[in-house]
């Protein structure tokens, strides 16, 4: 081989070697970017209350939290989301209650009707409240993540061992997806 041909392919390898470190070092930039216009958020159609937000997020206590779609709320006397099944007595004692951290709180409006108010600070996210909603109710009870709390991690502890693959980016002009 001439002299001249070597020189040409050093050169040829070198300039794809630098274009190489160039793109790796530019990829994750681009992703980071790209994370920036997208936020973690919980599709409540998909969402199957298995309880794993209250555990697998990486901040204590997790930025899921019930949200409550006051729109569709009967206001029942016989909250299935607020009470446990066959409560003993109608009242807000711990025993009749369903969260573990009575994140819920009732208040009388007029008979038979009460306002249910989730107390952010205290939830969880364990999503007891809202299979008991589901399960029995219309459903106004759901789980969202908070971006006011959220890290918007690169890859969500929740959404990786989320069984109903409920957990997406979305954009964040459209942070909540309200339930259907």
């Amino acid at each position: 081989m001439s002299e001249e041909h070597v020189d040409k392919k050093r050169r040829t390898f070198l300039r794809w070697t630098a274009f190489a470190v160039l793109v790796a070092c530019c990829l994750p930039w681009l992703k980071r970017k790209k994370q920036h216009d997208t936020v973690w958020q919980l599709d409540p159609e998909k969402c199957i209350q298995c309880g794993r937000c209250a555990t697998a997020c990486v901040l204590i206590p997790s930025a899921v939290k019930c949200v409550h779609a006051y729109a569709i709320c009967g206001y029942c006397d016989l909250c299935s989301g607020y009470y446990i099944e066959k409560p003993s007595k109608l009242d807000t004692a711990a025993e009749n209650q369903l969260c573990p951290t009575a994140a819920i709180k009732r208040t009388f409006i007029e008979d038979p009707y009460f306002e249910y108010t989730i107390i952010e600070e205290r939830c969880i996210g364990c999503a007891k409240c809202v299979k008991g909603c589901d399960a029995f109710g219309n459903g106004s009870l759901f789980i969202q993540v908070r971006h006011d709390r959220c890290t918007n991690c690169n890859s969500c502890a929740i959404a990786e061992v989320c069984p109903a693959g409920a957990f997406k980016r979305v954009p964040v002009k459209q942070t909540y997806l309200l339930k259907g």
